[in-house]
């Protein structure tokens, strides 16, 4: 994923098993949680046709 020097901050809110399901998920693609959100919504973005 390329990186962006646009980038923006925000406040995400997850209940706790949905949090530590996302950092053993990072941590299992050698990612960080952020990382491994913004690769996310990049994919869910290319599938919606969104974003090329």
């Amino acid at each position: 994923m390329a990186k962006s020097t646009d980038s923006k901050t925000f406040l995400l809110r997850v209940d706790a098993g949905t949090m530590a399901a996302l950092e053993q998920w990072a941590a299992s693609e050698f990612r960080s949680v952020n990382g491994q959100l913004q690769w996310i919504i990049a994919d869910a973005l290319k599938r919606a046709g969104r974003k090329s």
